[in-house]
């Protein structure tokens, strides 16, 4: 008995997380980021929960994009590969045509 309840007990620690205690909508990433908040809305559909992103519901099933700090982060990142790959294809409109 002891051992059993001393493995749920290690198994309880291990799965334990920081619990989220706040979050930031959309729009405030995007004042914070300095972006625009369509296009921030655009980009995060590439996100998953587990990447920092979740929906706040409102009346009528309305809902808005929150993220953790974590979330934000992992937005930033997003941003920043979106706008390299827009400088790359600006460069090189070429790469934009299929090659046999």
């Amino acid at each position: 008995m002891e051992l059993e309840a001393a493995v749920r007990a290690t198994i309880a620690r291990r799965l334990t997380m920081a619990a989220i205690t706040h979050v930031f909508t959309i729009a405030r990433v995007a004042e914070l980021l300095g972006e625009d908040e369509d296009w921030l809305r655009e980009i995060s559909v590439e996100m998953e929960p587990e990447d920092g992103i979740i929906s706040v519901y409102s009346i009528g099933d309305d809902y808005t994009p929150a993220f953790t700090d974590f979330g934000i982060d992992n937005l930033r990142q997003l941003v920043d590969i979106h706008k390299e790959d827009a400088r790359r294809l600006t460069a090189d409109p070429d790469k934009t045509k299929q090659r046999p």
